[in-house]
């Protein structure tokens, strides 16, 4: 049931397209300058309070993944600044919880 048949290849006139200039800087990559301003800024208070590289690690990791929430809605630039305190609280917390382990750890080697 193998039937070879050749068929004629037809091409079609050339198609051109016009190609319009793009604006300087779309929407969405002034609101991420935007963004990336008031996370930096944000930080920035947090990161005055914070004391020790892993605070400051931990605060960094949350301004980070607050704002890669943050950028999934529509209104970034509202949403962050709650996601990034209550990141940051739940930061400082564990970093308190984690002072209080190794102090106990500490006092149950001395004795």
């Amino acid at each position: 049931m193998n039937t070879n048949r050749k068929l004629p290849a037809r091409f079609a006139p050339e198609t051109r397209f016009e190609l319009r200039p793009t604006p300087a800087a779309p929407f969405r990559a002034i609101e991420e300058s935007e963004l990336e301003r008031l996370k930096n800024a944000l930080l920035w208070e947090q990161l005055e309070r914070a004391s020790g590289a892993e605070l400051t690690a931990r605060l960094r990791r949350a301004a980070n993944e607050a704002a890669a929430l943050a950028w999934t809605t529509n209104v970034p630039l509202l949403i962050f600044p709650t996601l990034f305190e209550e990141k940051a609280d739940l930061a400082f917390q564990q970093n308190a919880r984690q002072e209080f382990i190794r102090e106990r750890s500490r006092e149950l080697l001395v004795a």
